[in-house]
């Protein structure tokens, strides 16, 4: 019998979140562990007309390959993941993990070589509707700190929301940021200046991350300045990083550090020419999330945490960036503390973690 959460899920994501109609090439992804979602999305895609198409992705295969494959595999065009992104009109991307340090042994520099190879297929991805998600593991769990029940009521109590009603309120925030000649972020160990003069912020309501609940935009490529302190930890590629500290110049990393997980933070940084820079700046709106979970995708949307993205920008015609780059990776900072705020435009909007809106 198959949870009626997860049939619930599945209707989210195909009837609002990409929208899934009549003749719709959808390709849906997933692993073992995410199976259950993905035969759901499958139904419902089938039923309403769509070409749905499955790529049925085990994990457990990914540690052998980037510890054995030769330079030449490691930068082998993705032929067929090129092929399927053309082909495909919507994506569902559902993934989950069996063991997420799987990775964590492998040179973080043969990670960034796969990560440059498969930017095409990322580029083409964007430019078309998706919504990805992560669906509860053992794995996750351990991550957390939780009960694996405990983790599935918190992932669908942050899932199964009315999120036409959450849009119009992330809007409300959106409108106080959008043009925002300067932003800045004051915190423990920080104060951090970002522009978006003529650049707008997007609301982001569940059409492209499952659970969601943030509003986002692309900071000026050259304008951001001072230092930046990320209490909370990243769980990237099977390396754990924390109590990271970045420092800008003219929108670039200057310096950088890593309590832990420094190997990888250098790595990362050094993938291209635009994994220096910013893609994304974002304020975190879902107050039902209320511990931080070692999983980029819950933590990063925190009510009242902020974070920052290293390397590409999400394209987007109203007022995107335009930072390119294979990394596009979210760094959480929490804002609780009476000293901890955001100002936009010398007027405060986040206070002690809370919104102002």
């Amino acid at each position: 019998m198959v949870d009626i959460r997860v049939k619930k899920l599945a209707k989210i994501l195909t009837d609002y979140s990409v929208k899934i109609k009549k003749d719709d090439k959808v390709l849906i992804s997933a692993n073992p562990e995410a199976w259950v979602l993905a035969k759901e999305v499958y139904k419902l895609c089938l039923t309403k007309g769509a070409f749905p198409y499955t790529i049925y992705s085990p994990g457990d295969l990914n540690y052998f390959f980037y510890k054995h494959a030769s330079l030449n595999q490691l930068q082998k065009k993705p032929e067929i993941a090129l092929f399927l992104t053309n082909w495909a009109d919507k994506f569902v991307r559902l993934y989950s993990s069996t063991n997420n340090r799987t990775l964590s042994n492998i040179d973080p520099k043969r990670l960034m070589i796969t990560a440059k190879v498969n930017q095409p297929v990322k580029k083409i991805m964007l430019k078309k509707p998706w919504v990805l998600t992560e669906f509860p593991s053992f794995s996750m769990a351990q991550s957390a700190g939780i009960s694996l029940d405990e983790l599935e009521n918190i992932y669908f109590k942050a899932c199964l929301q009315d999120w036409n009603k959450i849009s119009k309120t992330l809007k409300k925030l959106k409108s106080k940021l959008d043009n925002a000649k300067k932003i800045e972020v004051i915190g423990e160990k920080t104060h951090l200046t970002l522009s978006f003069t003529n650049r707008l912020f997007q609301a982001a309501d569940g059409k492209y991350n499952m659970p969601d609940g943030e509003v986002f935009g692309a900071p000026l490529d050259f304008q951001t300045k001072g230092q930046i302190y990320f209490d909370l930890p990243s769980l990237r590629s099977g390396n754990i990083v924390e109590g990271v500290s970045l420092t800008f110049k003219k929108g670039k990393v200057i310096k950088a550090s890593a309590e832990k997980g420094n190997k990888y933070l250098q790595a990362a940084l050094n993938t291209d020419s635009g994994s220096k820079r910013l893609g994304e700046f974002a304020i975190g709106t879902n107050y039902g999330i209320k511990k931080p979970m070692l999983n980029t995708l819950f933590d990063e949307k925190i009510g009242g945490t902020i974070h920052l993205a290293l390397g590409s920008a999400y394209p987007d015609k109203e007022g995107g960036g335009i930072n390119k780059s294979a990394i596009h990776w979210d760094l959480v900072k929490s804002m609780t503390g009476k000293k901890s705020k955001v100002l936009v435009n010398n007027k405060p909007i986040l206070i002690n973690a809370k919104l102002l809106v």
